[in-house]
């Protein structure tokens, strides 16, 4: 019986371990939690999300480089969305930060050697691409959209 314990223990602590995040910034440790995902790849796919202690505790560390229990407290106090969600049909998306996006598919002037975007995202009321910078965010969101619809983003 102790046996079956301990291994069940184990599992529940490596399926902990292995949890998934998403990215809600571009410095190292801007993480949270998924905890739900539901209708992925459709017109109303979500992620639910969870900013937890371990979350803040591991952006301390990466990127403040100090894990300090004010670091850990006012990472926890970042506003974020606890839910993201797309149409993936039309390809509009609400990111972490509560931005909306239009994914316009594959940028026709790629070039991988160059300063291009492989794909097009816009910022939701139209305006020019984004440009590809982390001060643009266009990692970040792009990331959270192809969590939300794998299939469009290959």
């Amino acid at each position: 019986m102790r046996l079956a314990t301990t291994i069940g223990l184990l599992l529940a602590m490596s399926a902990a371990a292995k949890a998934e995040t998403l990215y809600y910034g571009s410095r190292a440790g801007m993480e949270v939690t998924v905890v739900k995902k539901s209708n992925i790849g459709t017109t109303h796919a979500k992620i639910f999300t969870k900013h937890t202690r371990e979350n803040a505790t591991a952006f301390c560390r990466e990127y403040v480089q100090k894990v300090t229990p004010k670091c850990i407290a006012d990472e926890l106090k970042v506003e974020l969305l606890t839910k993201i969600s797309a149409n993936c049909k039309t390809g509009t998306f609400i990111t972490l930060n509560g931005r909306g996006y239009q994914f316009n598919g594959p940028n026709p002037d790629y070039d991988p050697t160059g300063m291009s975007t492989e794909y097009l995202l816009v910022e939701a009321g139209g305006g020019e691409p984004l440009d590809g910078s982390s001060a643009s965010g266009y990692d970040v969101a792009l990331d959270q959209y192809k969590a939300l619809c794998p299939n469009r983003v290959q």
